[in-house]
């Protein structure tokens, strides 16, 4: 209902620290279009594509999708019940929209922003592989219905590898987390042999946060904070 998946879009003060930062992982830079007048760089990997927006972000991070003809796609969001929260529409301007999700911002695009990666969707960054987006909500029950009203659907839920209920669309996951554990939303990468990840990490100079989110157990998961703050999550895999 919503489009397809097109980017994590993170708000970058720094934008050369954060694009370094991302290529040293392994993620590699994507041409950019010209839709913003902000400073604009993209990473992505197989399967995921990181907006490093300099400018232009009402919150980060932003989930964004692309939504063609999107004028008459709004309308129909509206009459299916979901507020539409600023538009910006017109033969002269990059058309795009903004809404929320218990939350979580959202960017609806007309068009992409950014050329698709060249890796193939199995071919990873040095975190792993990227598995879902996790957004903390104060109520899962009403977050799990508001998600399915813009078109996704259950996929599993339970407590590994931490409490969640999982929906999906054709090209995201998220997982709905009770907001004691996250404090904002975290990208998740997962890999069978944790352990030996984040050691080849730390060999390449990554500093691991001392301090896990409440309730991860420290021999399953690992956090690294990005330059402009963005929480990545390693995990073992289930």
């Amino acid at each position: 209902m919503i489009g397809r998946f097109h980017e994590v879009s993170v708000h970058a003060p720094d934008l050369l620290a954060s694009l370094a930062f991302y290529e040293r992982l392994g993620f590699v830079q994507v041409t950019a279009g010209e839709a913003f007048s902000h400073p604009y760089a993209v990473v992505a990997d197989g399967r995921l594509a990181i907006g490093l927006h300099g400018g232009g972000l009402e919150s980060s991070p932003t989930l964004a999708f692309v939504l063609p003809d999107l004028g008459r796609r709004l309308l129909a969001l509206e009459d299916a019940g979901i507020a539409i929260l600023d538009r910006r529409l017109g033969e002269d301007v990059f058309n795009e929209a903004r809404l929320d999700v218990i939350g979580q911002p959202l960017r609806l695009l007309e068009a992409r922003t950014h050329s698709p990666s060249a890796l193939a969707p199995a071919e990873t960054s040095r975190l792993g592989w990227f598995e879902e987006v996790a957004l903390p909500v104060r109520d899962v029950a009403s977050a799990r219905a508001e998600w399915e009203r813009l078109g996704f659907v259950p996929a599993e839920e339970g407590d590994d590898p931490y409490p969640h209920v999982g929906l999906t669309s054709d090209s995201l996951n998220v997982a709905l987390v009770a907001a004691p554990m996250l404090h904002a939303p975290a990208l998740v990468f997962q890999d069978t042999n944790l352990k030996s990840r984040v050691e080849a990490l730390a060999g390449r100079g990554f500093r691991f946060e001392t301090r896990l989110p409440r309730g991860l157990d420290a021999s399953r998961h690992a956090l690294l904070l990005a330059p402009e703050g963005t929480p990545l999550l390693l995990t073992e895999a289930p």
